[in-house]
């Protein structure tokens, strides 16, 4: 006590101490490592949470190729034909005498061909030897290798995991069909393309949809004057615009019957026009006369 900062503090109480708990006679002042280490635990609880909720699904389009057979577990790994055998004879599960054994522990290799050596807890009543049957037609044909143990991810074509095709396995599928080869065309202008989507969906705010909407106004096709105004009056059955789809699709040699709705329309296309040598020149053609109707309204 006052004999200056540059003496030798004396440490009266060792520093474990001092960072005690005060119920346990310390300060309760906290070691800056140790409540580092704390914090980023917290983060790792908070991911790892979220990882187990995704478990299932990710098991589900994993597929095990069994090589040694070191790595994977015989009964709760799903390497036989895509499935777990331990889901497949849960009963037989149950009796097994070694539930995590490898696929390499149950592989008998004494004998000149090899077998699976199956070991249970008991001997099989009657009813029981059906269900060792069909396991062992299920194992026929397989046996481990010299490779190495390796996954697979079904989700896609290569086998490996790709963030794009996992995606897809969680996106809900759209029971639909869609003219997207069509309307996504190279070269186009995304505001076009974008049109023709809506166009393609009916929510483009035609004066039918605006009335829907609330706004009280008489319908009445600005283009024509002869009919209600919608997507598919504007963009095919209108007079105008049936003029035009005429005089454009006669220079590229189309002859056709009107679809009833924009999304016919482009479907044909996929089906016919694009199938043409012009193909480039007509599936923009027919992206550019949806949009000038657009436009023209």
């Amino acid at each position: 006590m006052g004999r200056g900062n540059m003496e030798r503090k004396i440490h009266l109480v060792k520093w474990e101490i001092v960072c005690g708990d005060k119920e346990r006679g310390g300060l309760g002042l906290r070691k800056l490592g140790l409540l580092n280490r704390a914090l980023l635990s917290k983060w790792i609880w908070r991911v790892w949470k979220e990882v187990m909720k995704e478990t299932d699904w990710c098991w589900e389009n994993i597929a095990f190729m069994v090589g040694k057979g070191t790595k994977i577990r015989f009964w709760t790994d799903m390497w036989c034909e895509g499935t777990a055998l331990s889901q497949t004879f849960p009963h037989l599960f149950a009796l097994a005498a070694h539930r995590n054994a490898t696929v390499e522990e149950m592989w008998d290799q004494s004998s000149d061909q090899g077998g699976w050596n199956l070991r249970f807890l008991r001997n099989f009543n009657d009813w029981e030897v059906g269900m060792v049957g069909d396991l062992l037609l299920k194992l026929r044909g397989l046996r481990p290798s010299l490779e190495e143990d390796s996954v697979s991810w079904k989700g896609g074509k290569s086998g490996k995991f790709k963030v794009k095709e996992a995606y897809s396995c969680l996106v809900s599928p759209m029971d639909t069909v869609f003219p997207e080869k069509c309307i996504w065309v190279d070269r186009v202008p995304t505001k076009v393309a974008f049109f023709a989507w809506e166009a393609t969906w009916g929510k483009v705010l035609t004066l039918d949809r605006l009335q829907r909407r609330g706004w009280q106004f008489p319908n009445c096709c600005f283009l024509c004057g002869c009919a209600e105004e919608s997507v598919n009056h504007v963009l095919i059955h209108c007079i105008v615009a049936r003029a035009l789809w005429e005089l454009v699709l006669g220079l590229v040699g189309v002859k056709w019957v009107f679809p009833e709705s924009v999304k016919e329309v482009l479907l044909a296309g996929e089906d016919i026009w694009w199938e043409k040598k012009e193909k480039n020149l007509e599936g923009h053609t027919i992206m550019y006369i949806l949009d000038g109707l657009e436009r023209d309204e």
